[in-house]
């Protein structure tokens, strides 16, 4: 009964997400977790979800983000920041992987903007290449979340498994590069560089969030991380607003950005993970007697699918992994690590492949069909590396 609710969640939530995708996760959860668990204590799961003050930071973040991106490009600051970049392709790989780096769900939509206004290829061209590349430098990136939760779990530390990492990034950007650039070669025509040192202010814009996050996290005691993010990325809106924009238009550009669409599906990505939690279904997937290979590849992958959270696939996967073979070579955790990500990375519920497919005004069945080649590739070299040390 359990495996038989999950299904009919996804095809709920695949069904309707091509009309109305914040609403599509909350009829999943609601379908996934009244099918599997008491109306109580399911009730009691998504009230404690809907008060967590990290939810709710979250997704006021995420609401922030595409405001940031709108006062940028409305103040012209974006164009003098793109000017400096004068191939298309490039400009695709690079706005995606910097802005990466910044900690938030959903933060594709800081480099939707730039890429919407470079133009070229078909939306979901666009959408694809925003997702891919958002993530490449989150391999090797020290301080991601992801990276230092799975290395904790393994029972090792960040710096030991990067070398192991890198050649995953690596491979990420030359996939990407081949398949998903194609549709943008050329120049960028009329962007206005404008004087000379006027690409330092959207720097700078797009810098104070990680950096004031980092900061925060770091020296004050927030009632969650995710408050820090939320203090930060509301900083560079601020900064983003003293580079000329009125203030008396901040309404309209309210209304034309709808932030709102953005923070609903936050609130239902997180139900969705609620209601999957409680069913019992980590468990199951838990106790599934698979080999190495198979529980790595198949269970990671599937969790991450599942909750579009890399975290709750390394959660299950590494601890038994660890349960079953007593240890995880660095070689063996770059395994799970990729088969976590790919899972993740496909999910309708990574708040980057939704929100990218949103923006760019594309499906996400269109953007899935980009994504799966390179997708599919990196999974066989997982595949290859798996078989020789797990």
């Amino acid at each position: 009964m359990v495996w038989m609710a999950f299904g009919l969640s996804l095809a709920v939530l695949l069904g309707l997400a091509r009309w109305n995708l914040w609403a599509a996760m909350v009829l999943g959860a609601g379908v996934l977790g009244f099918l599997t668990t008491p109306a109580g204590p399911l009730l009691t799961s998504f009230g404690r979800t809907l008060a967590d003050p990290g939810v709710v930071a979250l997704a006021v973040t995420v609401g922030l983000i595409p405001l940031v991106g709108a006062v940028l490009e409305r103040t012209g600051r974006m164009e003098s920041l793109l000017a400096r970049v004068p191939r298309r392709k490039a400009i695709f790989a690079a706005a995606p992987a910097i802005f990466g780096l910044l900690p938030i769900p959903g933060g594709a939509l800081l480099s939707a903007p730039f890429l919407e206004r470079v133009g070229g290829g078909r939306p979901e061209d666009r959408a694809a290449a925003n997702v891919w590349f958002r993530h490449v430098f989150l391999f090797v990136y020290p301080v991601s979340s992801a990276l230092i939760a799975a290395a904790k779990l393994a029972g090792t530390e960040v710096w030991r498994v990067l070398p192991y990492q890198l050649p995953w990034a690596v491979l990420a950007g030359l996939l990407g590069w081949a398949w998903l650039l194609r549709p943008f070669s050329g120049p960028v025509e009329n962007l206005d560089p404008g004087p000379h040192w006027s690409f330092l202010f959207p720097l700078a814009v797009l810098l104070v969030a990680p950096a004031l996050d980092l900061l925060l996290k770091r020296t004050v005691s927030l009632p969650a991380p995710e408050v820090a993010t939320l203090i930060a990325v509301t900083g560079s809106f601020f900064l983003a607003l003293r580079g000329g924009f009125p203030v008396r238009e901040l309404p309209a550009l309210i209304g034309t950005a709808k932030p709102w669409r953005f923070s609903l599906i936050v609130v239902g990505m997180f139900l969705y993970l609620a209601a999957f939690q409680a069913s019992g279904l980590p468990g199951q997937l838990a106790a599934l007697a698979l080999p190495p290979l198979g529980l790595v590849l198949g269970v990671g992958v599937l969790m991450g699918l599942a909750t579009g959270r890399q975290q709750a696939a390394i959660s299950v996967v590494i601890p038994v992994y660890l349960a079953a073979q007593g240890s995880l070579s660095p070689w063996a955790f770059s395994v799970v690590y990729q088969a976590a990500y790919l899972g993740y990375l496909l999910s309708p519920l990574h708040p980057c492949l939704t929100v990218s497919a949103e923006y760019a005004g594309t499906t996400l069945g269109a953007t899935w069909r980009r994504l799966l080649p390179p997708s599919g590739i990196a999974l066989l070299a997982a595949v290859a590396v798996g078989f020789a040390v797990l």
